[in-house]
């Protein structure tokens, strides 16, 4: 006859192995899935949506200072034209590497005068409250009084004597718009919203 085994509860914790959760796949695949959807949507609206541009030139000081960041919106054209007084980001037809961030001042059909420092559009003096500096012009090439041909704006920076902008090289066509400055949010003690 065998004697019955017995088990002690009060014995010592011998290092034997408590059952842990058992290693799981579908925990990482769920990660994997949402970083990549999150990276979609990033690039979707990266593409078609919303941008976040660096101001790399003094040209719109005081409004936009070199280094501010700015969010720019890239739907606001398909649904409506440029204007005159927005803050556009845009690829000039000059051979340069980065965007350049200037305020439409005219747009298709206005005509451009510079007299006397100052800016006149259709022959009225057209002033934006955060432009400072004369207006000059700079290249012999433009010629003025100069008409916006259909399908172009023509731009200038806030900074009138440190601004090289239509005034160079002449309108640039709607094409050339990559969005428009919605929002300032870098640095954070400036943040600010322009006309949406």
């Amino acid at each position: 006859m065998s004697t019955p085994e017995v088990y002690r509860t009060d014995a010592p914790d011998r290092g034997e192995p408590v059952d842990e959760a058992p290693f799981s796949w579908r925990a990482i695949l769920e990660i994997v899935q949402a970083l990549a959807l999150a990276v979609i949507i990033s690039v979707v609206l990266n593409l078609f949506v919303v941008q976040v541009t660096e101001v790399r030139q003094r040209s719109m000081e005081t409004t936009l200072l070199q280094n501010d960041r700015v969010l720019v919106s890239k739907v606001d054209y398909r649904f409506t034209s440029p204007q005159p007084g927005d803050i556009v980001v845009f690829n000039p037809t000059i051979d340069t590497s980065i965007p350049y961030v200037k305020r439409i001042v005219a747009v298709a059909g206005e005509t451009v005068e510079l007299r006397d420092g100052n800016l006149y559009v259709n022959g009225k003096l057209r002033f934006f409250p955060e432009a400072h500096g004369v207006s000059l012009q700079q290249s012999p090439d433009i010629k003025y009084p100069y008409k916006v041909p259909d399908g172009y704006f023509f731009a200038m920076g806030d900074n009138r004597q440190s601004s090289q902008d239509s005034r160079f090289f002449g309108a640039q066509p709607y094409n050339r718009i990559i969005g428009k400055v919605i929002l300032r949010f870098w640095p954070p003690d400036r943040l600010i919203f322009f006309d949406w």
